[in-house]
C-alpha cells in the first residue's frame, strides 16, 4: 500500500447554522490547516497515488479566501468540510481539518 499526505493552509470565512446561541453563527474567519491522506494499492500511470497539485486544486483553489457558505451546499462545520474534502479527492481515506489551535475535526472512510 502506498500513502501520501498533503497539508494545506487556507484562509476562509464561514458562519454556522446552529439551533443554539453561539458567536459562531456570525461570519468569522479562520486560517484553516487541512491535511489530506490518500492511499492506493497501485500507483497510477504517472507513478503517483494522487497528484499533490490535484489535491490543491480540489481544496485550496475552491475554498481559499472565500466565504465557505457560498461554495458548499451544507452547514460548513469542520466535520462536514472534512467529509466533503475526502469525497472530492481521489484515493482519499482521511482528512483532518483544523480551524484553530486545539480544534480539529477528522473524517475517515470505512474502507
Amino acid at each position: 500500500m502506498y500513502y501520501v499526505s498533503k497539508r494545506l493552509e487556507i484562509s476562509a470565512a464561514h458562519r454556522l447554522e446552529l439551533n443554539y446561541e453561539s458567536k459562531c453563527t456570525a461570519v468569522h474567519g479562520h486560517n484553516w490547516i487541512i491535511t489530506v491522506h490518500c492511499r492506493a494499492k497501485e500507483l497510477n500511470s504517472a507513478g503517483m497515488v494522487t497528484d499533490f497539485t490535484h489535491i490543491k486544486q480540489n481544496i485550496s483553489d475552491r475554498l481559499d479566501h472565500r466565504l465557505i457558505n457560498d461554495v458548499l451546499p451544507f452547514n460548513p462545520t469542520a466535520e462536514n468540510m472534512a467529509r466533503w474534502i475526502c469525497e472530492n479527492v481521489p484515493n482519499c481515506y482521511r482528512v483532518d481539518v483544523q480551524e484553530s489551535e486545539g480544534n480539529t475535526a477528522s473524517y475517515e472512510t470505512d474502507e
